[in-house]
């Protein structure tokens, strides 16, 4: 494998929806660079990209796979990633190290949902983006159509850089409007033939010329000057000023393809070599503010994008280099933690063919196996800058939530142990395992995330899994005094078990005050893991209690506040006076005055008017202006309290605070509803009491749960 410099080197990831024809034009660009030499297909299941045993069944793309052509002595990495939103964390490590994002969409159709998550990544990432008409040669093609649906979704900024002059069936025909050319394309694509342009033609192509040129002059003030005293550009200078204009976002130029037959494959890799950005043109500022251009002579550093795990490999690193060069054998430092890595074999991918490569230079990406302790996310460094990394990719957040189990109890452990593996490869699965709510409690993207996890476990792991609703962390806490008095004794010969707590209970408030009744000899104040506080009061005299049993009433009525008296759930924000008891000079011990303390702080509890209260979300929700009231109707039929109301283009974006409680399969119903279109963001804002009618079920759920337990 040729080692290629910087300057010849290009990356590009292919984003947008699902069916645009992402994957097939991949297979194109691989043969058009002869880095294969016969076409493979999604619908044939031989295609490069889509190789894992899941893609291959479900004829979609799952995972992003890392794949390179080569173009008039050019290398140029390509990046295929996933159509659906569920695996948009694919999409976001892959703009995490491109310099331009090629956004595919199919021009049978209008911008669909999967479209408009794809701009929404490539906008956080400031991407330049090139927007792809493909599909030219399906049967209701419409190219106009199609560029009024981008610009009407993602601004005036869209330019037609090339229009097909025969979109349809016999599709092999375009007008090129940089090159102000007609290129005509033989039937499996490769080199066109360049033709003066059409005379039925030239009205059309001088309108849309000007607009290109326009935008293309905005690209610098020099290109602007020119374009003032000529009324036109060179097309040395158009390439200049899309290039520039693309790097800034101002400008987002239209290319036509179909994919299937290579139309427009080659002019397309041509327009990548010519006018997109460089590696060298797109700067990463590290945390202490270092920002590495690709170069060189820099100091040797590279960002780990992805992790995979490949038969008979195992854990492949996927990286791109920032700065220097990476020879095989080389050691670096790993910033995270400090450890020393080798990269002992370091190889170019094309899907699964990988290639040995002996140097990596900056701005290429590359990967490495069987790194002993880097991870997705991790920088590996000079030794001269162990200290330097990039910081998060900055992977969404999930958006849907489960608990899982295995069917058999004895594969739980195994099952977490895979879960865990998952996340390195995909970071949007967030696995926790919640001692409060005892259950493994599993993120993710969507339903279609959750059933893919469940693939794998059903068919590489052979694990059977279920789902559950997950349990919601409630609090319970108490809103008066009560008193209460708890005798433990047990006699079964020999020494028995003798324990009396007397304790008075009242609501934990700030600087509350103490009652009078209780001489305060001793307090201590716990702050709970979970929120809110327990005070305890010690206030014996006369020796009722000796002083070194009061731990033990202690762990008892901490064993309470840990499963609340009333569903189980965390209590907090309670004061506890022990005022008086009795002790046995030899029956008494420390497990007869935790379980004293235990029950009598139960019996306190129940009398003091307990109440659950429940967790509320903030929460945003960015719907469609024609979905709204369906939004609307949804989210308050959830007890959700709105807050307010906002535009967002051609958007509304509903502000409310609902509870967690109904907010189950949010994510499914959003999307049932607004057909995909929907997104929203859930922050935490505080505990608020349940109403009566729901305290009342959950009370009733509990007592039954508890019966059947026994």
């Amino acid at each position: 494998m040729k080692v290629y410099k910087t300057s010849e080197i290009k990356n590009i990831a292919l984003i947008g929806g699902a069916k645009s024809g992402k994957t097939t034009l991949a297979e194109s660009m691989l043969f058009e660079g002869k880095v294969i030499d016969r076409k493979g297909s999604v619908d044939d299941r031989n295609s490069v990209s889509d190789y894992h045993d899941i893609e291959i069944k479900k004829q979609n793309s799952v995972h992003s796979t890392l794949m390179y052509t080569e173009y008039d002595g050019k290398k140029i990495n390509i990046i295929d990633t996933p159509g659906f939103s569920d695996y948009v964390g694919e999409t976001v490590a892959a703009l995490s190290v491109v310099e331009t994002a090629l956004l595919v969409t199919n021009t049978d159709g209008g911008v669909d949902a999967t479209t408009e998550n794809a701009w929404r990544q490539s906008e956080k990432f400031n991407s330049p983006v090139l927007f792809i008409a493909n599909q030219l040669d399906h049967e209701k093609a419409n190219f106009d159509e199609t560029v009024t649906h981008l610009r009407a979704n993602f601004g005036d900024k869209v330019t037609v850089a090339q229009y097909p002059v025969n979109a349809g069936e016999d599709f092999d025909s375009i007008i090129d409007l940089v090159l102000v050319k007609m290129l005509k394309f033989p039937k499996d694509g490769g080199a066109p033939e360049i033709l003066d342009i059409p005379e039925s033609e030239k009205a059309k192509t001088d309108e849309l010329s000007l607009s290109l040129i326009e935008n293309a002059a905005e690209g610098s003030d020099e290109l602007m000057e020119k374009y003032f005293e000529n009324d036109t550009l060179t097309i040395e200078e158009m390439r200049e000023g899309i290039r520039l204009g693309m790097r800034t976002r101002a400008i987002f130029p239209i290319f036509c393809t179909a994919a299937k037959t290579g139309v427009g494959v080659s002019r397309l890799l041509d327009f990548i070599n010519h006018s997109c950005p460089a590696p060298t043109g797109r700067p990463r500022k590290a945390t202490n503010g270092t920002e590495f251009t690709c170069k060189g002579d820099d100091p040797t550093i590279l960002a780990v994008f992805k992790t995979s795990v490949e038969p008979h490999m195992g854990e492949v690193s996927y990286f791109k280099v920032y700065g220097g060069a990476i020879n095989e054998g080389n050691d670096l430092v790993n910033s995270r933690n400090g450890n020393k890595e080798r990269l002992s074999q370091l190889m170019i991918v094309a899907g699964k063919k990988r290639e040995k490569i002996a140097t990596v230079n900056a701005g290429d990406i590359a990967s490495a196996i069987k790194l002993k302790d880097t991870k997705t996310e991790d920088c590996l460094v000079d030794p001269k800058i162990s200290d330097v990394c990039f910081g998060p990719i900055g992977f969404p957040e999930p958006i849907i939530t489960t608990a899982v189990k295995a069917t058999e109890s004895t594969d739980d452990e195994k099952m977490g142990s895979i879960l865990n593996d998952m996340h390195k490869i995909d970071n949007t699965i967030i696995v926790e395992h919640s001692r409060e709510l005892r259950q493994i409690i599993l993120k993710g993207q969507g339903d279609l995330h959750l059933n893919t996890i469940k693939w794998y476990f059903d068919n590489v792991y052979k694990i059977d899994i279920n789902y559950y609703a997950p349990k919601i962390p409630y609090r319970e806490t108490i809103t008066k005094s009560a008193y209460a008095d708890y005798r433990h004794k047990k006699q079964s010969g020999g020494s028995g078990q003798f324990g009396e707590v007397h304790m008075f209970i009242q609501p934990y408030t700030e600087n509350m005050p103490k009652p009078k009744d209780f001489p305060v000899r001793g307090t201590e104040e716990h702050v709970m893991p979970w929120g809110g506080k327990l005070i305890f009061n010690n206030c014996i005299v006369g020796g009722a209690i000796d002083t070194r049993f009061m731990p033990a009433i202690f762990k008892g009525i901490m064993e309470r506040m840990d499963q609340g008296p009333l569903t189980g759930s965390y209590a907090r924000d309670i004061s506890v006076y022990i005022y008086d008891g009795k002790m046995h000079p030899v029956d008494s011990n420390e497990i007869s005055f935790k379980l004293a303390g235990r029950f009598a702080f139960s019996t306190a509890f129940k009398n003091a008017k307990p109440k659950i209260m429940e967790p509320v979300y903030d929460i945003s929700i960015r719907v469609p202006e024609d979905m709204m009231g369906a939004a609307m109707t949804d989210i308050q039929g959830r007890r959700a309290m709105i807050m307010g109301m906002e535009a967002d283009g051609h958007y509304q974006v509903i502000k409310a605070k609902v509870p967690l409680a109904e907010m189950n399969r949010y994510a499914t119903s959003l999307s049932s509803i607004t057909s995909g279109r929907g997104t929203f963001t859930m922050t935490y804002d505080q505990y608020q009491q349940v109403p009566t009618d729901v305290q009342d079920q959950l009370l009733k759920d509990y007592e039954e749960a508890q019966e059947k337990e026994d």
